[in-house]
């Protein structure tokens, strides 16, 4: 039988979800799981972590096949590995043509739209519970996996940091004369937030004030005397974090947004003695390594999207209202530093 395959076309918060499903379907059929994604994030975030194997990027799986090399030749791919048990695990069905130009039937699929989200469950137990259902064309896993088995996979997400992106880190570290204190990293930016560029941040569900970060990152100073404070984000997020910090006007806080890859990010959640986030992607990587953290939501479900890792590291969860409404400008700065001041910080 051919190892499972997972199909999943999100964004890099997604994927690192993800990882609930990729570890019960490893356990049950012993085998790596392989992945079709468009997601950018993917290959650097889920190469050689455990339980994956090969990953397909198909960044244009909207586009029409004909236009498109990279669907061609994943489709090709897809063939000649041959149809085995697979997990469809988006809500759209813009990737589902590769699989039947694949030859991949219906029978061998477990579609997430055919078991819908259960009252109060988490993103990362719907995906358990659908690794846990076998396709209508396959007889049983590969393996012998029993109760006990799947006991073990931990609930939650997980990702590994390799002893190279550690080496990775400390040079970086080293460089920027950050090796030697602990460190508490903020995420003040996101995804939604850059596309719709800065002059649109107040439209922004994930928009939290400049003022409301000065003020946090002042008390962070305060009340962490021996940290150094890093800004964390992606290239175009480091003309948001330079406003903050000019506005904080505070010693020994680092705006690293302008040399993050992702690997090395994961490293960074994972040395972190905490995180000050909103709600997005390296909130739920930091979770996955084990980073206690506040995070900021905004008009998220945090009973679904709260960040949960397998290491069950702190987190304060803030959402608050506008209007009757949620709304991350409802959170006063007070709120974050009430929560951050109870915080169980990692000893590092």
């Amino acid at each position: 039988m051919n190892r499972p395959l997972a199909v999943r076309c999100g964004a890099f918060g997604d994927m690192v979800l993800l990882t609930a499903l990729i570890r019960v379907l490893n356990a049950r059929f012993g085998a790596p799981v392989d992945i079709v994604t468009s997601s950018p994030w993917s290959e650097p975030l889920l190469r050689g972590q455990p339980g994956v194997g090969e990953i397909w990027s198909v960044r244009s799986h909207k586009a029409p096949y004909w236009l498109s090399a990279v669907q061609r030749r994943v489709v090709r791919a897809l063939r000649a590995r041959g149809a085995g048990p697979t997990w469809y695990c988006d809500g759209s069905d813009a990737a589902r043509p590769l699989l039947e130009r694949a030859g991949i039937a219906p029978p061998f699929i477990v579609d997430v739209k055919d078991h819908p989200l259960l009252s109060g469950e988490h993103a990362t137990e719907q995906w358990r519970r659908l690794a846990q259902i076998t396709p209508a064309a396959i007889d049983a896993p590969g393996r012998d996996a029993d109760a006990a088995d799947l006991a073990a996979v931990t609930p939650g997400c997980y990702l590994a940091v390799s002893d190279r992106q550690r080496a990775d880190l400390e040079a970086w570290l080293r460089a920027r004369n950050l090796a030697a204190a602990p460190l508490i990293l903020v995420q003040i930016g996101n995804k939604r937030t850059m596309r719709r560029g800065l002059r649109r941040l107040a439209v922004n569900h994930k928009y939290w004030p400049n003022e409301r970060w000065a003020e946090v990152l002042r008390h962070v100073r305060r009340q962490n005397p021996d940290h150094s404070i890093v800004l964390l984000g992606t290239g175009p997020e480091y003309a948001l974090n330079e406003e903050v910090a000019l506005l904080a006007n505070v010693t020994r806080l680092y705006n690293a947004a302008d040399d993050l890859p992702i690997p090395r990010l994961v490293a960074l959640l994972a040395r972190g003695a905490g995180l000050i986030t909103v709600d997005s992607g390296p909130a739920h990587a930091a979770a996955a390594v084990g980073c206690p953290m506040v995070v900021l939501f905004g008009k998220a479900l945090p009973s679904l999207y709260r960040p949960w890792g397998t290491a069950q590291a702190d987190v304060k969860v803030l959402r608050g209202e506008v209007a009757g409404a949620p709304d991350m400008l409802g959170i006063e700065a007070g709120s974050v530093i009430a929560a951050w001041s109870g915080l169980k910080m990692r000893a590092v």
